[in-house]
């Protein structure tokens, strides 16, 4: 039995974009017109004559035959090379290794797995990149002084009181989530999340992990292994890690994040239906790989196919994974719904957005999460040019007691609760140190005092970056809580948040937070530092008693860029910042570092300064990083 591949939604809504709001989506006949023509890879054959509507009838891969197409002239160390996307015998699109293979790298970059990202490129890899322009076009009308507020076209999406989200029914592990640890998925990492004792783990291919070749690929095969209950590591001293149970149930529910629409993966080239070859997308081949080894293991399991969707601007990507999905669940013979995101409303333009994300991904949405780092950043970067009263203080100094934050929190937990959606809080940096117990009693005082205020707002869960915060969070969660599983019964209607709440930056300097010498600095090191792990593979690295991702390098790179266009003067000294003055204490962080075999500090110090101190922003730092830097270094060699 064969069928069709149909990313329509069955039947129509009147709030549907597509459907007919006015100002949002492409027409009907547009919007189909582009899936069926030079971006569609449908497995078409006779049913009837028409698409297939039972999800229970979907083919496998094995029965739809997506069988490795032989592609001798491909540049792949691996048996085949490439893999057409079609079953239908019609050469579609092709996904090519050209990185170098370690050992048991075949199991992951099977040419069943290489077809099925050759299928989700033919159909979302255009409007990946439609997409990205949309979003560089509305970064410069905010840059020109428009700003962000909630679409009028879209208001019949918040009007209307009826439709919920999917949220944690009919999946597993998600209906507590009181606690999620968070971390990248090398073997370790992986073994020590999965025994901490948390509720779920976020297994993280983005912020949090380097995109080296050998952490996407053994980053795949530690998860394969992990949810397969055989996964085991020894460290170089001889050390084992191994799982406390072999039965997934007993673990963290695993939530896996891919990389964002903006970040390629140049170890492996997508060439389209017209011979044009361009570097696959980060996003897909993370989802693709994880989906396709794991999602029917998971559900056979007591599981489920999980993921965090990071970096969203708008409802329309947002859309786009909700397709995703859907092709990548008829393609693998999976009911449609079985999927569950939790998106990080991480951006400005999407907290304007919240429940037209929820809405787009309604059959496959379980929350939203404050990403509140990277929503940092996105401030930081929309406004880089709008002057002084847009200028945030010290990062330090920015908490999330802060107006602008605050409502950005409460609009979040009051949208999910309002649409049966699971509302997640962020990450605390501070860690402990169980080396020094006054670090560490600041980081659970710290720590403790975020999860309370973040459970006493409505959140249902919220995150941690290292096992000994979790008996801390679970505390304050536990004493809101108790035995209930979550609090998303509790509304918020007492929560009014508009476009001025949300967009009153200068908030936080009017209640007495500055920019300080010292906080110049430390942005300046902090990036260095954590640039410089970037570049050896590490992604989540502990600096200053702070866990740092490539969330907080942005911010530490953005802050010194904006207060060197605005004029900013530092408040302890009544100096101001310069390229001069920051070209001076970067030089000084640098000398003041400690070199070695294998540091590239030189080269972290050349991306801050083509991030920090040029007339251009890169939209994120690392993309250039990426590119000219990691790609064929030591570190990204298997």
């Amino acid at each position: 039995m064969t069928a069709t591949i149909d990313t329509r939604a069955q039947g129509t809504s009147p709030y549907d974009a597509d459907a007919g709001l006015a100002g949002i989506g492409t027409p009907p006949a547009a919007h189909y017109a582009s899936h069926t023509t030079s971006r569609s890879t449908s497995h078409t054959a006779s049913h009837g004559g028409s698409p297939a509507t039972s999800h229970a009838a979907s083919p496998t891969a094995a029965q739809t035959g997506f069988a490795p197409a032989p592609r001798s002239s491909a540049p792949s160390s691996l048996p085949n090379g490439g893999a057409a996307a079609s079953g239908t015998g019609f050469r579609r699109g092709v996904i090519t290794v050209t990185g170098a293979v370690g050992p048991r790298y075949g199991e992951i970059l099977s040419p069943g797995a290489l077809a099925f990202l050759a299928l989700l490129h033919d159909r979302f890899d255009a409007r990946r990149d439609e997409l990205l322009a949309q979003r560089q076009l509305r970064r410069q009308d905010i840059a020109d002084g428009s700003d962000p507020d909630f679409r009028a076209s879209t208001r019949p999406v918040r009007d209307d009181p009826h439709w919920q989200v999917a949220g944690s029914r009919r999946a597993p592990g998600l209906e507590d989530r009181r606690v999620e640890i968070t971390g990248p998925t090398d073997p370790k990492m992986t073994i020590n999340a999965l025994n901490s004792g948390a509720r779920c783990w976020l297994a993280d291919a983005e912020d949090a992990s380097s995109p080296t070749w050998p952490n996407v690929v053994e980053g795949q095969l530690s998860l394969h292994d992990a949810i397969r209950g055989t996964l085991s590591f020894t460290n170089e001293a001889g050390k084992e890690y191994t799982l406390r149970s072999t039965d997934i149930v007993d673990l963290p529910t695993i939530v896996f994040r891919p990389r964002g629409w903006h970040l390629d993966e140049a170890h492996l080239r997508y060439t389209d239906a017209n011979g044009i070859t361009s570097s696959a997308l980060g996003s897909l081949v993370d989802f693709g790989l994880y989906f396709f080894h794991n999602a029917t293991e998971l559900i056979n399991r007591g599981r489920g196919p999980y993921f965090y969707l990071p970096k969203l601007e708008g409802y329309k990507e947002a859309r786009l994974w909700n397709e995703v999905f859907e092709v990548a669940q008829d393609a693998l013979g999976i009911p449609r719904g079985t999927v569950r995101a939790t998106v990080l409303i991480e951006t400005l333009p999407a907290a304007f957005e919240m429940e037209e994300i929820l809405y787009e991904l309604r059959d496959h949405c379980a929350g939203l999460n404050a990403g509140r780092w990277d929503y940092l950043f996105s401030v930081i970067k929309c406004f880089r040019t709008r002057g002084e009263s847009y200028v945030l203080p010290d990062r330090a100094q920015v908490t999330m007691t802060a107006p602008f934050m605050r409502a950005y929190t409460e609009l979040l937990v009051a949208t999910c609760h309002k649409r049966g959606a699971h509302a997640i809080g962020g990450m605390s940096a501070f860690i402990p140190d169980r080396r020094s117990p006054e670090v560490t009693r600041k980081a659970f005082q710290q720590v403790a005092a975020d999860k309370k205020r973040e459970a006493g707002d409505g959140f249902d869960g919220t995150w941690v970056a290292h096992p000994d915060l979790i008996p801390v969070a679970e505390a304050e969660f536990d004493a809101v809580l108790g035995s209930a599983p979550n609090q998303v019964s509790r509304l918020r209607d007492d929560v009014a948040v508009g476009q001025h709440e949300l967009l009153d930056i200068a908030s936080a300097r009017r209640a007495g937070a500055t920019v300080t010498s010292a906080g110049l600095r430390s942005n300046v090191s902090v990036a260095v530092r954590y640039i410089d792990a970037w570049l050896r593979g590490t992604g989540a690295a502990a600096l200053d008693n702070l866990m740092e991702d490539a969330a907080t390098a942005e911010i530490s790179r953005s802050q010194v860029w904006q207060w060197i266009a605005s004029g900013t003067v530092t408040d302890d000294d009544q100096q101001p910042i310069t390229r001069e003055r920051v070209s001076a204490i970067l030089a000084d962080v640098v000398a003041a570092l400690p070199h070695g075999d294998g540091d590239r500090l030189d080269e972290a110090a050349s991306i801050f300064r083509a991030v920090a101190l040029e007339d251009d922003f890169p939209a994120f730092l690392t993309n250039p990083a990426y590119q000219g830097h990691l790609v064929g270094s030591p570190a990204d060699r298997p």
